[in-house]
């Protein structure tokens, strides 16, 4: 007989999860605080990945420039949040005299509708595209508003051009501000920990919100899309507006990764927004599985995480071994990095985890 049933069984497997992701930034803070950070850029990863995925794994558009959304999210948020606005425009500091300080609930949903906006308008003139040809209109797309943040800095002074937006203010959410240890019940918890919380806490919406989608009729539609747009738009499906819709969606969380991204660094700046970027994250969606959101998410943590877990643990190995660094750090983790990417490619080419069969066709007998 079993002791618990089906439903138990799921309460109590949710619950175990709950509290190893409440209790994970205080079991890696015991190795050091640079664990704890890498787990919050994991999270940002793992936001853009699921955003990309909407692009590529639903929709099947290959898209090359997602970082500019990464980036218009970021910079959304470092101009509000921070006093360079208001010390550059005389206007804008004559209706603000104290300051912008806006509220992070009124900052996400603006970076994420700012991000969503350019997600359409890159979507706009690339509808008849497809391959190669979308990727590399994509791939410009992305440059182009790395440059444009790089020389906005005259005549009018907007980006602050390569020197970036410094002085951005951290999270402030019920008088909590994110910049130190903070007091609840008794216990200490420090910044790094309660920007992990609010990254897992936009993650899991994140989650919830792709879930949905790809379970509802948006979801199928995007599907039919990327298997074959032809017979999608045979069977009625307005192709166009599903594109866009999907672009929208996926810069939406990019921008909202990119707000979060400049309130905990304090700091942005073009350089940290380049085609490299694009790249890192569409390896996340490939490596997991394309489609797959379990896949997606464990791809990003891995990518994410795996070569920060390097750099550590590199160097204090070689002076365990030889008693002296013999080769850069640096040089071995990109060594390994690379080498565990092809094998990867060449033994998993569907991705780590990929999108399983559907239950109709599973049912299907073969003729």
């Amino acid at each position: 007989m079993k002791m618990f049933n089906t439903r138990q069984q799921q309460i109590i497997g949710f619950l175990l999860v709950a509290i190893a992701l409440a209790a994970l930034p205080w079991v890696a803070g015991m190795l050091g605080n640079s664990w704890v950070r890498i787990l919050n850029i994991a999270l940002l990863y793992v936001m853009l990945a699921l955003g990309l995925n909407i692009v590529v794994g639903f929709a099947g558009l290959l898209d090359l420039g997602y970082v500019a959304f990464y980036a218009v999210g970021a910079y959304v948020y470092g101009l509000l949040a921070s006093p360079h606005l208001t010390d550059n425009f005389e206007a804008i500091a004559a209706l603000f005299p104290n300051g912008l300080h806006l509220s992070i609930w009124v900052l996400i949903p603006l970076s994420a509708m700012v991000a969503a906006f350019f997600g359409v308008l890159l979507g706009g003139p690339t509808l008849r595209l497809r391959g190669d040809y979308l990727a590399i209109v994509t791939l410009g797309f992305g440059e182009i508003i790395r440059l444009f943040l790089n020389n906005l800095n005259a005549p009018l002074n907007i980006t602050n051009g390569p020197q970036g937006i410094n002085m951005i203010e951290p999270v402030s959410i019920a008088g909590l501000r994110f910049s130190r240890t903070v007091d609840l019940f008794g216990l200490d918890v420090p910044a790094l920990h309660l920007y992990y919380y609010l990254f897992l806490a936009l993650t899991l919406i994140i989650i919830g919100v792709c879930m949905r989608l790809q379970q509802s009729r948006i979801g199928r539609a995007w599907t039919a899309i990327r298997d074959d747009e032809t017979a999608a738009k045979a069977m009625g499906i307005n192709t166009r507006n599903m594109k866009l819709l999907a672009f929208a969606l996926g810069a939406s969380f990019g921008g909202v990764a990119g707000a979060m991204f400049s309130a905990f660094q304090g700091f942005v700046s073009p350089e940290s927004f380049g085609l490299m970027e694009s790249i890192i994250v569409l390896c996340m969606v490939v490596l997991g599985g394309m489609g797959h959101i379990p896949g997606v998410i464990l791809g990003a943590l891995l990518l994410a995480g795996f070569p920060e877990m390097l750099r550590q643990v590199v160097t204090p190995i070689q002076e365990f071994l030889f008693g002296a660094v013999l080769v850069d750090a640096e040089i071995i983790r990109s060594l390994i990095y690379g080498l565990t990417m092809v094998l990867a490619m060449l033994y998993r080419p569907q991705g780590l985890w990929p999108q399983g069969k559907s239950k109709a066709a599973r049912k299907q007998v073969p003729t």
